[in-house]
């Protein structure tokens, strides 16, 4: 495999490309193991990928993000429980919020807090509809001395343009002995293995790293973030996000015109288990 001079983002060890996806170079340390899209770091990267066109234009994203409300605020409030173990309710930043329904989850727990997102139609439906404390930005550019409780990162962790800047921030707004929750497709789990480049998650441009847990627990304790839980999620999808992810995944792919046939049988208001064999959680803790 040919090596690249660039460096690991998280260890700064050579890296060496994986395969081309989408036409983006994956690269992959050959230190700590960490994955990631080889050269693209550009701050524009967040609005014109993380646009309304992920939000509603299915692909890998979203046919309707707003219709999976009921969803993602349980996701929430699961998150509230795991939370509860190791204190009371406090202030959150949810880096990535989105429409704001994992902040209403963890905010029918008892939390308060801002929610942070690149899509202004998104943080208006957080503010206008669910009547959230929600901002325009990204963790990487996001200014204010406010320190929080609890800094939340569901499936945002692997789409930052600017990794360490973007970490860097993250723990500098979490509170001496506060937390960071983080959840994330984990490279190292039995189906990402098996399934190498043809994984699901491997999605660039949306996409931009991919994490196992230990090179994950390595960067964060850079950042003064040691780990003190983790486990995996109990994950639910509606019929139409997956219907609409399989006719996206099965573009070229051989029997792929007869999946895409079959998953039109799913009703869309279904809410489905996902299987959640390659997705994972870590919760860190800032020394106080």
């Amino acid at each position: 495999m040919l090596q690249h001079s660039l460096g690991c983002v998280v260890c700064s060890a050579p890296t060496a490309q994986l395969f081309m996806k989408y036409n983006y170079p994956i690269d992959k340390c050959t230190r700590c193991g960490h994955a990631a899209v080889d050269g693209l770091r550009a701050e524009e990267h967040a609005n014109t990928t993380y646009g309304d066109e992920y939000f509603f234009g299915g692909g890998a994203g979203y046919p309707n993000y707003l219709s999976q409300g009921d969803l993602v605020r349980d996701h929430g409030r699961a998150y509230a429980s795991v939370l509860a173990r190791h204190g009371a309710p406090g202030s959150c930043l949810d880096v990535g919020c989105a429409a704001g329904f994992v902040l209403q989850g963890l905010a029918d727990a008892g939390w308060t807090g801002v929610g942070l997102d690149p899509n202004p139609r998104m943080v208006q439906h957080a503010r206008d509809v669910l009547k959230l404390n929600a901002v325009v930005g990204t963790l990487e550019s996001y200014e204010s001395s406010e320190q929080f409780d609890l800094v939340s990162l569901i499936q945002v962790v692997g789409h930052f343009w600017n990794l360490r800047q973007a970490i860097g921030a993250g723990a500098s707004h979490v509170k001496p002995g506060g937390l960071c929750l983080i959840e994330y497709w984990n490279r190292d789990s039995l189906p990402a293995r098996l399934l190498g480049e043809h994984w699901h998650e491997y999605s660039p441009p949306s996409v931009l790293h991919w994490f196992g847990p230990s090179d994950l627990d390595l960067l964060m304790a850079q950042f003064g973030l040691v780990r003190v839980d983790a486990g995996k999620p109990k994950k639910y999808i509606s019929g139409e996000h997956l219907k609409s992810l399989l006719a996206y995944k099965s573009r070229g792919v051989v029997g792929g015109s007869i999946l895409a046939a079959m998953t039109k049988l799913v009703p869309g208001g279904l809410k489905v288990p996902y299987p959640a064999w390659d997705v994972a959680w870590s919760l860190y803790r800032k020394a106080s």
